[in-house]
């Protein structure tokens, strides 16, 4: 789950109402499990043997739907990153049941309970995983970093892989991983750092059992394994997304920074959790500050998230260029595709252009028509996370109806204002209030509905 985990089942009947409401399928149509089956049984005639190669993939313990497996070693100056992703073009046919339903589905949506997962699990977790010890069809990308951090791609080819071992965020030590990945990480970040870049990775809200019966909302810390693990794919799709805008084909994620309003409601959040933002001081370099380790910085980086406008899909258009503003670069998604429609099409045309070959008319064609389908998906992502949200807050405060909470106004409109509460990570509205973005006051708590989902509080 991308914003809240639920260990101990506390939601368990709120999140099931949800999938009803949602109409999110617990299976996939027979047929799509038939083709399946018979895209498992494809002997593999196109990929190029590279068993031999020390991949490893690093994944949460309990995750089973593996993307990604990588290998590194140093050549020179630069880190050579050999990326392994699923080849999960490998299995699935231009128009066949299991393409129909990808497209209807474009993403896995991720629940606290488990997840609604983009193809069948038979592929998701079995054929297309890279699991260790077992052949695997990939794409394997080579992807040169230099000391400064900057990327290339350096080839592709298909490949069956073999991966040495799985890796898990919560206990892997240093002896486990390649040499260099951590100089990789440490490039990567660095270069981020000298570009401006502002990605918000805030660790994820737990639902915690809070010892008299009830549970709380905290922060899981997010690991070091964790952010050296997300340079890995920031390099290839960095990679990735350049070859393709030199070649004049792609899709890219677009999005741009949080505009003056967000700004100001980001300062007002801050404030909220006493957090010293001096005036001059951009986003950026206030976030570079924040110790997600810490609650409220953490509860803070969250709010980063969400105030931003939103990243889009956008395919290539002579003359744009395509721009991530929290990267500050060229991005292309390219390193999940086993849990996003539009990685399989990237990839495809990565393959194509790293080998000078053309890029298939019907990966082109998917780029004009995936923007839509993604920001349909994304768009129940978000609607599933913030109802996943508001489930929680319902619940964890169904039992203090009539107290007091301590709170900042982080912006007004003509609904009234938006609270953030001091001591917990929780946003909500206080309707008819005169206070203005930035003013503290003390809200009190009216009702709290797992039932709808919904918190209510007056002034006072």
């Amino acid at each position: 789950m991308k914003t809240l985990l639920d260990p101990t089942h506390a939601l368990g009947s709120g999140l099931a109402a949800m999938r009803v409401e949602f109409q999110l399928p617990a299976t996939f149509p027979p047929e799509v499990e038939a083709a399946a089956q018979a895209a498992i049984a494809r002997p593999l005639t196109a990929h190029v043997d590279r068993t031999a190669m020390p991949f490893v993939t690093l994944d949460p313990a309990s995750s089973t739907d593996l993307d990604q497996a990588f290998a590194i070693e140093l050549i020179g100056a630069d880190l050579l990153l050999r990326y392994a992703i699923a080849d999960v073009a490998w299995f699935v046919d231009e128009g066949d049941p299991i393409d129909q339903e990808a497209w209807r589905r474009g993403e896995t949506q991720y629940l606290p309970d488990g997840r609604v997962p983009l193809y069948p699990p038979s592929l998701s977790e079995g054929a297309a995983s890279l699991l260790p010890n077992v052949d695997r069809p990939a794409v394997v990308f080579s992807v040169r970093i230099a000391p400064d951090g900057g990327v290339k791609l350096d080839g592709a080819e298909r490949a069956i892989i073999r991966s040495r071992a799985k890796l898990a965020y919560e206990n892997v030590a240093d002896a486990d991983l390649p040499p260099g990945f951590a100089d990789l990480a440490t490039r990567i970040m660095s270069a981020e750092e000298r570009r401006g870049a502002a990605r918000a990775d805030p660790p994820e809200q737990e639902v915690s059992p809070d010892g008299a019966g009830g549970f709380t909302l905290a922060f899981r810390p997010r690991l070091a394994s964790e952010d050296r693990n997300a340079a890995l794919s920031l390099a290839t799709n960095m990679a990735v997304a350049d070859a393709l805008y030199a070649a004049k084909t792609g899709l890219f994620r677009v999005m741009a920074a949080p505009d003056d309003r967000a700004v100001g409601r980001l300062r007002a959040t801050a404030k909220a959790y006493d957090l010293e933002w001096p005036a001059q001081m951009t986003l950026a370099d206030f976030q570079r500050t924040i110790d997600p380790a810490k609650p409220r910085e953490a509860a803070f980086l969250l709010a980063v998230r969400r105030a931003g406008p939103g990243a889009t899909y956008a395919p290539f258009r002579d003359g744009v260029t395509p721009w991530h503003a929290p990267m500050a670069a060229t991005y292309a998604h390219a390193t999940a595709p086993l849990r996003r429609l539009a990685d399989r099409y990237v990839i495809r045309a990565a393959l194509a252009v790293a080998n000078g070959q053309g890029v298939p008319t019907a990966v082109t064609d998917a780029f004009g028509r995936l923007p839509k389908v993604m920001a349909r998906a994304d768009a129940m992502g978000g609607t599933i996370g913030r109802t996943v949200i508001d489930l929680a807050e319902a619940q964890l405060l169904q039992s203090r109806v009539g107290e007091s909470f301590a709170a900042v106004v982080t912006d007004k409109d003509e609904r009234g204002a938006r609270i953030q509460l001091r001591d917990l990570p929780v946003v909500a509205r206080l309707d008819g209030s005169t206070a203005e973005p930035g003013d503290a006051l003390s809200v009190r708590l009216t009702s709290a509905d797992p039932g709808t989902r919904t918190i209510r509080f007056a002034a006072g």
